[in-house]
This record gives C-alpha cells, sequence and structure tokens, in this order.
C-alpha cells in the first residue's frame, strides 16, 4: 500500500521564479464532507501553497471520491496526498479507505516523505469489541507530518504538513512535537521553513511555546490571543497553527470565521521569502 500519491493538474505557464509572496492556506477539512464549499472557499482564497488535513481517498462517508485529488484537480495544481490511517470501516479489504494529509501548490513540489512519530496513542488501534458509535473508528496507522519541498533557482522552502494526536494529553502532543522539531533541525540553518496543520492544542503557551521559541521559530497567530480556531466549542480552542522558520516576513495572519464547510476554520497568511533589494 504506497504512503503517498502524487499528481499535478498544473496548466502552462508554469512557474519559474520565486512570487513576492507566497499566500498559504491551512485547513483541516473535516475528511471532505462538504467538498463543494471546501473548494469554493479555496478558490477564492487565491492560495499558492495549501496544507489540508483530515482529507479522505475512497472512504464509505465522502462517497468513495479521493477528495485530495478532486481539489487539486479543480484548483488546477500540484498535490501530494500523505497516508495518515486506513479507515478499517469506511472501505474493504478489496477497496480499502484513506486518510491523511494533502499538501497542494502552483509552485513546483519534490521530495516527498513522511515523519511517522513514534509516540502514539492506542485509542485507535482495532479491538476486539468495538462500540457502534462514529467516535470509536477502526484505524491502521498512526500520527504524521507530511514533509515536502518547494524549490525554484535554487532556493528550497520546507513545508511540513502536520496532525498531532487529538486522543491523549497535551504531554502526547508534546511529545509529537519535539519529534517534529528535532526533523526541522536537520533542515541547513537559515533554511526557510514552513509549519502548519491542526495541532489539536494551543502552541501560544506552556512549554509548546518554550521549545518552538527554542527552535526560532515565529508564530504569527500569537496575536490572536488563542482565539478559538473550532466552532461550536464550548470554550474557544486555538489548535490550528501556522508556523515559519528563516522567513524574512509572515504577514496579515487571518483566521477565517465566516467559512463553514468545516468544522475547523481555515488560516491564511503572506509569506516573503526574499527580502526586497
Amino acid at each position: 500500500i504506497k504512503e503517498l500519491e502524487i499528481g499535478s493538474f498544473l496548466t502552462p505557464p508554469f512557474p519559474r521564479e520565486w512570487p513576492d509572496t507566497l499566500r498559504v492556506v491551512s485547513w483541516n477539512v473535516n475528511r471532505g464532507l462538504r467538498l463543494d464549499g471546501t473548494i469554493e472557499f479555496l478558490q477564492s482564497s487565491s492560495a499558492d501553497v495549501i496544507l489540508l488535513q483530515e482529507t479522505d481517498v475512497n472512504a464509505r462517508r465522502t462517497r468513495h471520491r479521493n477528495i485530495p485529488r478532486e481539489i487539486a484537480q479543480a484548483l488546477r495544481m500540484n498535490y501530494i496526498f500523505g497516508r495518515e490511517f486506513e479507515e478499517l470501516a469506511q472501505g474493504t479489504e478489496a477497496s480499502p479507505a484513506y486518510h491523511g494529509q494533502t499538501t497542494l501548490s502552483r509552485l513546483p513540489l519534490s521530495n516527498p516523505r513522511i515523519l511517522r512519530f513514534g509516540g502514539q496513542s492506542t485509542f485507535w488501534r482495532p479491538h476486539w469489541f468495538i462500540p457502534p458509535l462514529q467516535s470509536f473508528q477502526r484505524r491502521l496507522g498512526g500520527r504524521m507530518a507530511l514533509i515536502c519541498d518547494i524549490t525554484l533557482h535554487g532556493r528550497t522552502l520546507v513545508l511540513y504538513n502536520v496532525h498531532l494526536e487529538s486522543r491523549g494529553n497535551d504531554e502526547l502532543r508534546i511529545g509529537q512535537l519535539s519529534e517534529m522539531l528535532a526533523e526541522i533541525g536537520k533542515n541547513p540553518a537559515g533554511a526557510p521553513v514552513l509549519v502548519a496543520g491542526d495541532f489539536n492544542f494551543d502552541l501560544s503557551r506552556g512549554s509548546a511555546a518554550t521549545l518552538i521559541a527554542g527552535m526560532r521559530m515565529d508564530n504569527p497567530f500569537t496575536s490572536f490571543g488563542g482565539r478559538g480556531t473550532v466552532p461550536n466549542h464550548a470554550r474557544p480552542a486555538a489548535i490550528d497553527w501556522i508556523l515559519t522558520r528563516g522567513v524574512p516576513s509572515a504577514s496579515d495572519p487571518e483566521i477565517h470565521e465566516s467559512v463553514t464547510a468545516s468544522d475547523h476554520f481555515p488560516l491564511s497568511l503572506e509569506l516573503r521569502l526574499l527580502s526586497p533589494q
């Protein structure tokens, strides 16, 4: 079973140089259950780079559609899908269903790889008895980061599309965050890095903020003061984030609270990779 699916619907003219700014969107799209609304927002965002979490491939709940491929086709973009889980209750042995992260771009994507975290929750593992509730999903796999590069004119931006554990405590998530930061530390000093996704906890305070600061990473969304990124919660939950390192500037962070196509709000910002001359 392939862990990666790679494709392209990009049409000419193909980009030959870095744009002045990159518009970035990160969004947990809740499997792609409201695909039309998801595509509508992404088209209106005019994003150059999109990092999506919770995208289905061949799952019963999303009518056996290939959500990453359909989004890429509608947006005319390159895409990479990384498999997080095989969803055992959503497919069959002959026609399995998958779930994971998707990274899309109008720029060339290369060197895709998966960082599967060593620390994982046991919640999703198949057990001898599973209550007939949606929350008890039977899965094979584990939380991970989908990593790939964008390289133009000899300059590389490394993208980390992240989904940390929703079941378990912050100690588990801190462990997964630490694994990812250790991986980021293997990049050359000063190399531009973008990290985005659903972290399932608040990165603006406590141990998480200390770890991020120790890696000299910037968190443009701390300016929102913990404003929620998920609707319909009893209290605001700031769990979706975009982080940068080695980037001259990241500006105009925004939480798109009017978008209702998922159980998370999309995040966006403008990224400048090249310093003004």
